[in-house]
């Protein structure tokens, strides 16, 4: 008995060990939010209050000891995150994550991000402004690397803390104007369907602008062989476990005095970006004489690319546009050392990089390079042994001033000093959404567009020897789609096509027009606008597009070889207005019933492995609606029966009587229980979280959430056969900007604002997210005192 007792109090006091050694760690590494902190290169005090959301309020007498500050808190919070968005450009996710990601870092080595910054920063200038705030907030970064705790997921990977420099902020930069990645899923992928299929089968895949469609209207006042390839397949591989969230699309619009209740401006925004945790966003109000910006950053960036101030607001969506052209190259015979121009025989460069690979020997690998680009083939299994193809991308072609931008808007002070700043932009294309308090509006596309032969298709892989389908020029900024301050009162974009401009549309990988259509519907007949009822219509989740594909798919029923209780279901459907809630059936059935419609038209000819490449790209949603309506395509037979041809009504038919076993099988034989919270769930995953025994700790969530694929509310998952829909994309923030009352302006984040998993702040905004709540941005300096939570004062040095 006295060894039992002996030996409990030992076990006890092992148990009372760890669990203080646990607690003084969290202690220790939970982001600071009270105290002092004694500052290098400090000019004077600087006082950041933490509101209720842990969000800082930034002030300074000087707008250096301002971003200082602001680097020192957004790395307390954030630096894991920062980490990871550094590492993409430069191949560094292996030494990371280990060899799983070494595809990935081959790609984006090859892209050359990091090459372009590396030449950027030598040749900007650092008298530069820009570069002058851009390093004092590198200073804060370096700082608390230096002196502060290190967060959790360094201690779990092994990995070292290191300082961060300029070049780390143009690659992050870089890492966004890839990340939309649409043309290498779509081009390649096409150009397999025309050489395997023939041009007739391209004919319904809706690649073009349909000038018929919702576009965003323009307005300025007065003033040849059967060639397979696969870099669809290498873009879906090499992003397929990528661990940080890609941008997707987005909703945007800016309503003019004349159509809002108190005659005042009011901006909404959500940009649409893959979830994760953290999410995308830190929100920070910076305050420094003749300067104030509360504004939404990047990790790692210093100027917010979304901010707002009592003069200004501006957001953003993806243009969409195309700014990645492929060429295939022509080696030349006996010597593939040697490429054909129109000029005659050029020798490749070849471009040798290095891999730091954990707990492996470091991996070199070698590509080549032509006047276009990259060679790709070589950098993945998928394309190798065919012709070599060249990725041509205008970003890391031009001279790099995206921060210079990013620099002028959030210090305009008034519409033409931001517009001045735009044109900076030459990648990634943006939808740039600006309303102001004087009551102008207005929407401008950016991107540093060009004109290439009016026989160029750049949705197929060009011809790289002949010199046929090069740039003819670079068009100015002033040949952009925009609108300012129009007739009709409102500006908006949700990543459909713009209206065209001389005769001419821009070629892009836009989005189908349901969320526009909507947006423009809710617009156009109400005249009293007010932040509450903007609120709503973000959260708005009702597709009439939709509806009315299920109005079309119906008259292809055959009624009398239904059962009573699909015919139940399909009135049901009849009578649906598109609207997607937690406890409807008709989402549920309608994506069930769309999945099998997509499958059973177009896997047949394209095998299962393009066909799911096809559900990756942009163009299968907007073949959806058009194929519904359509009586007549050759896709609707199905090339496995010979014997027979299919049409639309077999197809549409057999798709519903797939979709209703499917759900029977999935969620019961009750029809009324297959409701949408069942199956479309939202998991805010972090990458550790992928490790199933720390996924309750660090991955947020899942929760059943309402809201679909191409709404105004955009939860977008991808169509498998697993039944399920977890939201893999969605509105990374919403905000409402309103200058009739600026101070109580409104968002949300998607979790919380820290990324550190011992923060209170880690995921204090999810169950106001999911439940469609806003909460205050706070302006108001002595509210801010009034109410703060906590305190940090930085101090110079002594």
């Amino acid at each position: 008995m006295k060894v039992f007792k002996k030996l409990s109090w030992i076990v006890l006091g092992i148990v009372a060990i760890m669990a203080l050694s646990s607690a003084i760690y969290v202690y220790t590494h939970t982001p600071e939010y009270v105290g002092n902190i004694e500052t290098d290169k400090l000019s004077k005090k600087v006082e950041v209050y933490f509101d209720t959301y842990g969000i800082p309020h930034i002030y300074a007498e000087k707008e250096e000891d301002a971003l200082r500050s602001l680097g020192y808190v957004h790395a307390q919070d954030r630096l894991w995150q920062m980490e990871l968005l550094r590492r993409i450009s430069i191949g560094g996710l292996s030494e990371v994550f280990g060899e799983d990601m070494i595809k990935t870092d081959k790609f984006f080595l090859s892209l050359g991000i990091d090459d372009a910054s590396q030449k950027t920063v030598e040749n900007v200038s650092k008298d530069n402004p820009m570069v002058v705030l851009s390093q004092a907030y590198l200073d804060g970064i370096n700082q608390f690397i230096a002196e502060g705790p290190t967060p959790i997921e360094f201690h779990l990977t092994g990995l070292e803390k290191t300082p961060f420099t300029l070049k780390d902020i143009y690659n992050t930069v870089g890492y966004m104007a890839f990340s939309f990645a649409m043309a290498h899923k779509t081009d390649p992928l096409l150009t397999n369907i025309k050489n395997q299929l023939g041009p007739a089968y391209l004919a319904d895949l809706e690649i073009g602008v349909n000038p018929k469609s919702t576009l965003i209207k323009n307005y300025k006042p007065s003033i040849r062989d059967s060639i397979k390839n696969d870099i669809a397949g290498l873009v879906s591989e090499v992003l397929k476990d990528f661990p940080v969230p890609q941008f997707e699309g987005s909703n945007s619009w800016v309503i003019a005095p004349n159509k809002t209740k108190n005659g005042k401006v009011i901006l909404a925004n959500d940009p649409h970006i893959g979830f994760a945790q953290p999410s995308v966003w830190y929100e920070a109000h910076v305050n420094a004489p003749n300067y104030e910006k509360y504004g939404y950053h990047l990790a790692g960036v210093p100027f917010p690319l979304l901010g707002h101030d009592r003069k200004l607001a501006y957001g953003l969506t993806m243009f969409e546009n195309d700014d990645i052209d492929f060429y295939y190259e022509e080696e030349k015979p006996n010597d593939s050392s040697f490429y054909k121009t129109s000029a005659g025989w050029k020798k490749y460069e070849l471009v040798t990089k290095t891999i730091k690979v954990k707990g492996e020997d470091d991996l070199s690998f070698t590509f080549k390079k032509t006047h276009h680009g990259p060679i790709l083939n070589g950098i993945a299994d998928q394309v190798m042994d065919q012709r070599p193809i060249a990725m041509s991308w205008i970003y890391t072609k031009l001279e790099n001033k995206v921060m210079d931008a990013l620099y002028g808007m959030s210090h305009a002070q008034n519409l033409s000093e931001f517009k001045e700043a735009l044109p900076d932009i030459h990648a990634p294309g943006l939808n740039i959404i600006y309303g102001d308090a004087v009551g102008n509006v207005g929407w401008f596309a950016t991107a540093k567009l060009y004109q290439l032969p009016d026989s160029t298709d750049t949705k197929f892989i060009l011809e790289g020897s002949t010199g046929m389908d090069e740039p003819i020029r670079y068009l100015d900024f002033s040949e952009n789609p925009m609108a300012i301050n129009p007739s009709w009162n409102f500006v908006y974009s949700a990543n459909n096509p713009p209206d065209s401009i001389n005769g001419k549309f821009y070629p892009g990988y836009y989005l189908p027009e349901n969320r526009a259509k909507r947006i423009v519907a809710l617009l156009e007949p109400k005249n009293d606008w007010d932040r509450e009822a903007v609120q709503q219509m973000l959260l708005d989740a009702t597709s009439g597009v939709n509806a009315k594909v299920v109005t079309n798919l119906a008259k292809s029923m055959e009624v009398k070889e239904m059962t009573e209780a699909q015919i139940s279901v399909l009135d049901k459907m009849n009578v649906w207005d598109g609207n997607n809630q937690l406890h409807q059936i008709e989402p549920t059935v309608y994506h069930r019933w769309i999945y099998f419609l997509l499958k059973n038209t177009f896997e047949d000819e394209l095998g299962p492995q393009m066909f799911q490449q096809m559900l990756d790209t942009h163009f299968h949603k907007r073949l959806i609606a058009p194929m519904a309506a359509k009586d007549d395509s050759v896709w609707w037979d199905d090339v496995n029966t010979p014997d027979s041809v299919e049409t639309k009504n077999v197809v549409v038919n057999l798709s519903f009587r797939q979709a209703f076993q499917s759900l029977e099988e999935d969620l019961g034989g009750e029809p009324n229980k297959w409701t949408w919270n069942k199956v479309h769930t939202l998991e805010h995953g972090h990458p550790i979280g992928q490790i199933k025994a720390l996924r309750s700790f660090f991955n947020v969530g899942p929760f059943p959430i309402s809201g679909t694929r191409e709404v105004i509310n955009n939860m977008y998952f991808k169509y498998d056969d697993t039944g399920l829909y977890p939201a893999t994309s969605g509105p990374s923030t919403r905000r409402v900007i309103d200058f009739s009352d600026i101070e109580n302006s409104t968002s949300i984040l998607p979790t919380g604002q820290s990324g550190n998993p011992f923060s209170e702040h880690y995921e204090d905004q999810a169950e106001m997210y999911n439940q469609g709540k806003f909460r205050k941005m706070m302006m108001n300096k002595e509210e801010i005192i009034k109410t703060q939570k906590s305190m940090l004062v930085f101090e110079p040095k002594k």
